[in-house]
């Protein structure tokens, strides 16, 4: 099992941050709520600290635990531990997605998501109550 960290980021606006996985990546095309692998002992809030400024050259700040869930792909599973964030400074620059967008919560049925972030989007589109908590 494959761990990995996701944020879901809010600016001052409140709107959130989703990425397009790259042409080169497993699920090329499908938008996410970015994030990545934890390394060997590793905190989720560190690893998407870290992460973020690889990936995007922005700070955030992780702020509040937002659910865990697990997911079975056809050849790896993946439990993904997502937190709330801020955003707090940088100006983004893409080096493992090929487009980001700031939507509103109201916009994100309008995109295909990876299939274990759905619960997370459904959850933040009044579809599911209360914290996720699966395959524990």
């Amino acid at each position: 099992m494959i761990e990995v960290a996701a944020a879901i980021i809010r600016n001052d606006k409140g709107q959130l941050l989703i990425a397009r996985r790259g042409p080169e990546k497993i699920q090329a095309g499908q938008w996410e709520f970015p994030g990545g692998k934890l390394e060997p002992g590793e905190s989720a809030v560190r690893c998407l600290k870290r992460e973020l400024m690889e990936e995007m050259g922005i700070e955030i700040e992780p702020f509040a635990p937002y659910g865990v869930h697990e997911h079975d792909y056809e050849t790896f599973s993946v439990r993904l531990i997502v937190y709330e964030a801020h955003y707090v400074r940088g100006e983004i620059q893409l080096t493992d997605h090929d487009d980001y967008r700031w939507v509103d919560v109201s916009e994100l049925g309008e995109y295909r998501f990876a299939p274990a972030d759905i619960p997370f989007v459904d959850r933040l589109r009044g579809m599911v109550k209360g914290e996720i908590r699966s395959g524990e």
